[in-house]
């Protein structure tokens, strides 16, 4: 007997054939996918999913939860000017209430939105992994460091011994539900010594390492001006790249920068709506899929996108590309669709248990109901699902069998406090004069 079996679903894979199956079952057992195919069987619980599109959980490659607390803080401003005269003075006045308000906030927002997993690099992480802990999501978290010239050693340095201590707490907690990753912040905040024990410490434990890389035309001029190479070039030198990476952003990458990625194996989170905002660019997705560079998608931060829905991000990957080139089958729906999930997956070391509907993958799903108004007729589930939908459209988000929300209620979290709290522990004490 089955825990869970969604009947009558049709079913989107995201495998590697980005497979179409009408009306099939869908059965759940102990966390994972033990049954798919079309004949029905004893459940626990069955749900009737016709009408609805059954699909992995999307991964968000690139975010930092706590900004939601910014949301709308600073638009229509460029990378630098966003940074130093608005969000670094306001980060400067956070502490773990506040960002225990603003995390709690981002974790609704996502699993309403159909989010399973997500990639974030911040600090105050140790607050971030428990609220991840009692929301049930999936989550790669790191301690974004940044040195700023300083010499760093491991265990000397608060931000490095933070991320060691986020390391000894969460990596590997409930079952491997949270990983942790290690984090440089990019090249212009850090140098050769954080490099240097970072990388050393990734590779002992085989930790994922995230990086901003190549935002802003701004970065890339002044790092070649400066080190005579690229970032990408800087940090392969540099044996950064020794380790598995997940380069966000790459706007303004070379060509030979894309060979070092094929090299390496790096993975790129393509975050089109927050690059678009800052007006940093326009990364060369499908260019880099043509080498075979594994690509997830991201938000980034609420403070420069302003939301956390991927859905949004799959319609801009989709048409953003084909604009851009003149060419309508520069990227297919298919592709940013698959982007959002396996690419996630694998960007997160997670592509043998999530990304894919397959028997023995864990069963982090996702329901969308096609019954709107703007989701009929469906003569292509797929299209529908980049073209048309909305994160407003999930109505159940599922991680490791456990349903996280259905029908616009959140069970294992307490949506009323949350809100309560983000205002009151948040935003005011925050924002207060």
């Amino acid at each position: 007997m089955y825990d869970i079996l969604f009947e009558h679903a049709t079913v989107v894979c995201c495998d590697e054939s980005m497979q179409v199956l009408e009306d099939t079952c869908v059965g759940v057992k102990d966390g994972k996918i033990a049954y798919l195919g079309k004949e029905r069987a004893d459940a626990a619980r069955k749900i009737n999913a016709s009408g609805k599109v059954l699909m992995p959980g999307l991964i968000n490659t690139h975010t930092h939860i706590p900004m939601t607390l910014m949301r709308g803080l600073s638009d229509d401003t460029d990378l630098q000017d966003w940074l130093q005269n608005h969000i670094f003075p306001t980060e400067d006045r956070l502490d773990d209430g506040i960002v225990k308000a603003g995390v709690d906030l981002a974790l609704l927002e996502m699993i309403a939105n159909g989010t399973t997993s997500f990639s974030d690099s911040y600090f105050f992480m140790q607050t971030v992994a428990e609220s991840v802990h009692k929301s049930g999501l999936k989550a790669n978290l790191a301690r974004s460091v940044t040195n700023f010239g300083q010499e760093v050693k491991l265990l000397d340095f608060y931000s490095t011994r933070e991320e060691v201590e986020l390391y000894d707490t969460w990596h590997k907690a409930e079952d491997g539900r949270i990983l942790v990753d290690a984090a440089i912040h990019a090249e212009y905040t850090t140098s050769e010594s954080l490099w240097r024990e970072l990388r050393a410490f990734a590779l002992e434990k085989n930790l994922v390492l995230q990086v901003h890389l190549s935002e802003t035309r701004r970065e890339h001029e002044e790092c070649i001006e400066k080190y005579g190479k690229t970032p990408a070039r800087l940090f392969y030198d540099a044996g950064v790249f020794d380790v598995k990476t997940l380069a966000a952003h790459c706007v303004h990458v070379t060509d030979e920068d894309l060979a070092l990625f094929v090299e390496k194996g790096v993975s790129v989170a393509h975050n089109p709506m927050s690059n678009l905002k800052l007006a940093s660019g326009i990364a060369r997705v499908p260019e880099m899929l043509k080498r075979g560079i594994n690509v997830g998608l991201g938000t980034d931060g609420v403070a420069s996108n302003n939301n956390v829905d991927l859905f949004e991000e799959i319609k801009l990957c989709a048409c953003l590309h084909k604009g851009v080139s003149g060419d309508p089958c520069a990227m297919s729906a298919a592709q940013a669709l698959r982007c959002a999930t396996y690419g996630g997956a694998k960007a997160q070391g997670r592509e043998h248990e999530c990304g894919t509907i397959a028997l023995g993958m864990d069963a982090d799903l996702i329901l969308v109901d096609f019954s709107a108004p703007h989701l009929i007729p469906c003569h292509n589930p797929i299209s529908n699902l980049v073209y048309a939908a909305r994160g407003s459209d999930v109505c159940m988000t599922m991680v490791r069998g456990n349903i996280l929300y259905e029908n616009g209620v959140f069970l294992t979290l307490d949506a009323e406090r949350i809100l309560h709290d983000f205002k009151t522990n948040g935003t005011d004490r925050l924002f207060s004069s």
